[in-house]
């Protein structure tokens, strides 16, 4: 758990009542958190990325899940269709949007052979993601670059290819984001978009539908919920020709949800398990307890229980998908295909 020069304790409560303006009644005020969705997610990262590595391991995203399959091997199976659709190779420098602690970036780097950059705003998960490309020996294919993807370091033209997976979901403003992705990817090249979005089956008008929606925007730290129909648009509007936009967990042999699902238990997923919660719950408690964590950690626990019962009820009413994927592709000028034919 990361710590300051405040103590553990006072970071933890202090990060808490910070977050939680941003959440108070059915979601709080969405303006509010689109106006500092930089401090808000720093907060809501700052606190969990240690929970979600425990729990969840170092690709903090879903993916579709097929009978026999392990979610880790579901999660790696998912970062491989990545890189196979955008049609990476050794040679390419990709852009990996809102890296995380860089687990999908090393296992694609090592997959595709290519060089990836991940960009983050956090420091601390960087600094955790440093670690990790080290300890992976792929320090000579992989850095990390601290920034908001709102506005990007990097000049147009940079990069082969671009990914972002779960990541813009924290972007106050979806268009301005994919315009982003869109100024610094290289003319003809591909960005592979996953996204928790809504579905056409969202009502807004319906209470218990709000309440949900609330409830994932607390547990996952996100100024808004967009639908697949705004993120279409917006990569439209962002200037991509979409080439793919599919809903893939309408493929899934089994729910992305398997393992939050009261009723699924086994040895191999009782961390992610209902029984697991509990257990973990009551560990948490005790060692606050007993001074041994951090005051704030059982708060803290459920806020991510929050963003799964959330998702969970969301997705079993199919108004809400965790694997919503869009290819873009950035089209070349007219003088830039005349270049490419010469």
């Amino acid at each position: 758990m990361k710590e300051c020069s405040l103590g553990p304790d006072n970071f933890i409560l202090n990060s808490l009542k910070r977050y939680a303006k941003y959440h108070e009644l059915h979601g709080g005020d969405e303006e509010l958190r689109k106006l500092n969705y930089s401090d808000m997610v720093n907060k809501y990262y700052d606190l969990v990325t240690s929970f979600t590595e425990y729990h969840w391991g170092q690709s903090f995203h879903f993916a579709p899940r097929w009978h026999g399959e392990t979610l880790r091997e579901s999660i790696k199976r998912f970062e491989h269709f990545i890189a196979l659709q955008l049609g990476l190779k050794k040679g390419m420098k990709v852009l990996d949007v809102g890296c995380g602690i860089g687990g999908p970036l090393r296992e694609i780097a090592r997959f595709s052979s290519t060089e990836i950059t991940g960009l983050n705003n956090n420091a601390y998960q960087i600094s955790r993601g440093k670690e990790l490309i080290s300890l992976a020996s792929l320090s000579d294919q992989c850095n990390f670059i601290k920034g908001d993807f709102m506005n990007m370091p990097f000049p147009d033209n940079t990069f082969d290819a671009a990914y972002a997976i779960e990541a813009t979901i924290h972007a106050p403003d979806a268009l301005g984001a994919y315009r982003e992705i869109y100024r610094v990817l290289k003319p003809g090249q591909y960005f592979a978009l996953d996204e928790l979005c809504l579905t056409d089956k969202f009502d807004p008008n319906n209470t218990k539908h709000r309440d949900i929606k609330a409830e994932i925007e607390l547990g996952c730290g996100r100024p808004d919920i967009r639908s697949t129909r705004e993120c279409i648009q917006a990569m439209k509007d962002a200037g991509f020709e979409v080439i793919l936009a599919k809903d893939l967990a309408e493929e899934s042999e089994c729910p992305w949800y398997h393992e939050l699902d009261p009723g699924y238990f086994t040895l191999k997923s009782i961390s992610n398990s209902r029984v697991g919660h509990l257990l973990t719950r009551a560990i948490v408690g005790t060692l606050e307890f007993l001074r041994i964590a951090p005051k704030g950690c059982n708060r803290l626990f459920s806020i991510l229980q929050t963003a799964s019962h959330g998702m969970l009820t969301c997705s079993r009413e199919q108004i809400f998908t965790v694997t919503f994927f869009v290819m873009g592709r950035k089209l070349l000028k007219d003088n830039e295909i005349e270049s490419s034919l010469q």
